[in-house]
């Protein structure tokens, strides 16, 4: 059954342009030289910039939109533990699927493929760009390999942003810590349930299973083995987050090898080394992107790099503001 999403996120259904029951993959080959739609996709793994980029994309691009395709930011709640981006950090930048799914339901891949393509056309409606941005590499997947109805209609631009893995485990524990001081513990007691199914929804998410020990025994265990087991999820926690990166990069890796053409890889390594600094985030993320994406977007003006006055234009706003890595 298909997933249904409160009212306030539902868009408008487009209809696709083509719909064939039957011989859809003999027709396919029909569409190849017809203009379609462009649609950016920004993959990488967890905590490496996809959502700072996104935000700094469509701030370049207006009115670019994002879609957002990280499958546990798609439910409500548990803000800090699936790291959602916050009202400020949007910049007024429209999201789509963001924290609108009931957290104990179950959003499928198909469901992504569904909803996803109703915001793509909404937004492509307005005369805006889409921006797809999130670490659920098998929900972009789906969508670009194999909904039929996107493949014929829209042409992707693929940037991914990659940051050596030593370095984004280091960053990636600091981003633990840094959650756990912004109130990571309580908010997922408030959540607790000891008759809950960590297999489903949102209960899924890194940050939420670790902490079932701690939360069933802290009232009645003594301060220093409270202390040990909530260090002993603090820790798993880092650990898991480190192996989710190593596997979303493998997947990223596969998929390499379908898009290559239109995938462009982004090292932010230095960007992390820096600490984040919004200098060095420019130089190696922002403007090649923008290079890119001019590109893409404007082929017919042959545009092969930006002028350094429109680059130096828009590092220019941004110099002042802190950097923000999701």
């Amino acid at each position: 059954m298909m997933m249904t999403l409160s009212a306030s996120s539902t868009c408008k259904q487009v209809q696709p342009l083509v719909n064939f029951e039957k011989g859809l993959s003999k027709m396919d080959s029909l569409f190849n030289h017809r203009k379609k739609d462009r649609v950016v996709v920004i993959l990488g793994a967890t905590g490496t910039g996809k959502t700072k980029l996104a935000i700094d994309l469509a701030q370049h691009f207006p009115p670019a939109e994002i879609v957002n395709s990280d499958k546990m930011q798609v439910y409500k709640g548990l803000d800090i533990t699936t790291n959602k981006v916050t009202k400020e950090e949007c910049h007024g930048v429209t999201h789509h699927l963001l924290g609108m799914v009931d957290p104990n339901s179950n959003f499928t891949a198909n469901d992504f493929c569904h909803h996803a393509t109703l915001a793509i056309g909404s937004i492509i409606g307005r005369d805006g760009l889409p921006i797809i941005a999130g670490g659920s590499n098998s929900y972009i997947d789906a969508l670009v390999n194999h909904h039929t109805d996107f493949r014929l209609n829209y042409e992707c631009c693929f940037l991914w942003v990659d940051v050596s893995l030593p370095v984004l485990h280091s960053s990636l524990n600091a981003r633990v810590d840094r959650m756990i001081e912004a109130g990571q513990v309580d908010e997922v007691r408030e959540f607790f349930d000891p008759y809950a199914d960590y297999t489903k929804g949102i209960r899924r998410a890194i940050g939420v299973p670790e902490f079932d020990e701690f939360l069933r025994t802290e009232a009645t265990t003594d301060e220093k083995t409270k202390n040990k087991i909530l260090d002993t999820a603090i820790s798993r926690i880092k650990v898991n987050n480190c192996t989710l990166a190593n596997l979303q990069v493998q997947k990223i890796q596969r998929l390499y090898t379908l898009w290559r053409r239109n995938m462009h890889r982004l090292d932010a390594t230095e960007v992390f080394l820096k600490k984040g600094c919004e200098e060095m985030w420019e130089e190696h993320v922002l403007a090649k992107s923008l290079r890119v994406l001019h590109k893409f977007l404007y082929p017919e003006k042959n545009r092969v790099s930006l002028a350094e006055n429109d680059i130096f234009s828009y590092k220019s706003s941004y110099r002042n503001v802190t950097c923000v890595i999701k």
